[in-house]
């Protein structure tokens, strides 16, 4: 188990591409990164990198990954090594270094698919095709959607500053269907109400 949850030294974006692109699957950059890349500029500093896969290609990755890096499963706060063919039932989140004491260098997020369409895991009638939920840079590197980024922004138990920070970055060059599909979205989740909603 490790316990140096601040030890980040992430790799770039690039670097992320080119690990990636080797492997036979659908990926992407989420996070902070994906919105920079959508508005193709650095909003801010990064202090990590997120890619996305799918749960049912996760053990390719472990695959390609696991002979150079070493990676850790994320459960319950706590970070374990993850096994050799260990298939992650409900495991969403994977970190991954150079060794048992070097910085993180990445995260793998898990997402769930159904029927060929993504699940959003708090709430799942909140879905789109999963072909749908990704958009290349003109270098041809995957990222998130911003909307659908924007929305596990949104739907965090806690709202950090910089996750603020970009919805209102953001905002403004979202189109007005992407705009619509996030508002219907976190009204789903949330049909109490959210303090983002007003300025949709």
């Amino acid at each position: 188990m490790r316990t140096d949850i601040n030890n980040w030294m992430p790799i770039t974006v690039s670097e992320i591409n080119n690990l990636f692109s080797k492997m036979p699957i659908q990926w992407c950059i989420a996070g902070g990164w994906a919105l920079d890349l959508h508005l193709c500029k650095e909003t801010r500093k990064h202090a990590d990198i997120d890619v996305i896969i799918t749960r049912e290609e996760h053990l390719i990755v472990y695959k390609y990954l696991s002979t150079d890096w070493v990676l850790y499963k994320v459960e319950q706060g706590k970070l374990n090594l993850w096994e050799d063919e260990e298939y992650l039932n409900t495991t969403n989140d994977i970190w991954v270094s150079k060794s048992n004491q070097a910085p993180w260098a990445f995260q793998l997020m898990l997402i769930d698919t159904e029927d060929g369409s993504w699940i959003y895991k708090k709430n799942k009638s909140v879905n789109r095709p999963i072909d749908d939920i990704f958009l290349k840079t003109d270098d041809g590197i995957p990222y998130l959607r911003p909307e659908i980024q924007l929305l596990h922004k949104a739907g965090a138990s806690q709202i950090r500053e910089k996750d603020y920070y970009d919805f209102q970055t953001m905002l403004p060059s979202l189109l007005p269907q992407e705009k619509a599909w996030l508002k219907s979205s976190i009204n789903l989740q949330f049909p109490e109400g959210h303090d983002w909603l007003k300025f949709i």
